[in-house]
Order: structure tokens, then sequence, then C-alpha cells
């Protein structure tokens, strides 16, 4: 289980003495801590590992956009703790697909679930995410899906 392999990733960096790469799994694991209290104040189970992908995707993405602001602020040292950061957290992704892969998965889902039009993006994203979670950037998928659907 992921939740169990971060864990025992914190206390390798312990041992290790590797504070940049312990405090980042602090941080995963306070997330997905947070995430599970808010997940049983809403009466739902708590968080499966494709639940925890989605949740290190977002983390991912927020170092990304935060890289970009220090970058054009000329703050290297920030930005390059962020790239540290990313790299942790990426380590506990699946391989990322490429964006040929993305396409076949994506041509594969629309005759699977017989999409004939934009009204039907919902359910295409929906099974994508249910097969492909953790592998795909969605925000770049589903301008895939509509091309695919208007085209």
């Amino acid at each position: 289980m992921l939740r169990d392999e971060i864990n025992t990733a914190v206390k390798d960096a312990m041992k290790a003495k590797d504070e940049r790469k312990l405090s980042t799994l602090r941080m995963v694991n306070s997330a997905i801590k947070n995430a599970d209290i808010e997940a049983r104040g809403q009466s739902k189970p708590q968080l499966s590992d494709d639940d925890i992908l989605g949740l290190l995707q977002k983390m991912i993405k927020q170092r990304q956009e935060s890289v970009e602001l220090y970058d054009k602020g000329g703050r290297a040292e920030l930005a390059a703790q962020e790239r540290d950061e990313i790299a942790v957290i990426s380590a506990y992704l699946p391989k990322q697909m490429s964006e040929d892969e993305v396409k076949a998965a994506i041509a594969a889902v629309i005759v699977e679930t017989g999409a004939a039009g934009m009204k039907d993006m919902g359910k295409v994203i929906g099974a994508l995410k249910g097969k492909y979670a953790g592998q795909m950037d969605f925000g770049k998928a589903s301008g895939l899906v509509k091309a695919a659907l208007t085209g």
C-alpha cells in the first residue's frame, strides 16, 4: 500500500539524515492525514491508493506553479527547493504515460463507453480516471478528449 511505502520512506530518511526528503515526506503524510480527516467528516472511507495518487499529483502541480513564480521573481533558491520536493513526491507516482499512449487510451475509452459527442466528455474522463489514475495528466487529457469528441 502506498501509505505504508511513504511511512517506510520517512523512517529511512530519518536514518539517512536526509532533511529535504524527510520534510517533504512529512508534508505528504500530513496532506494524506488531512484528506483522511476530511473524508471521515463526510462519512467516507479512508483514502485509497488511487485517491492518494491524485493527491500527490495535485501537490506536484502546486509545486510546478510555485517554481514558475519563483523563477519569474528571481528566487532561484526557492525554485530549487520546490524542484527537490517535486522529485521526492514523483518517486511515488507510477510511470507517466506518453502522449501517444494517452491518445490510444482515450480512443479505447471512447469506443468502450460509446461516447458520441461533447455531452459524453464527463463519462470518458471518469472512465479514464478509473483506469489510469496517477498515470496521466488529466488537465492535458481533457483537451485531447475534447478534440477527439469534436473532431
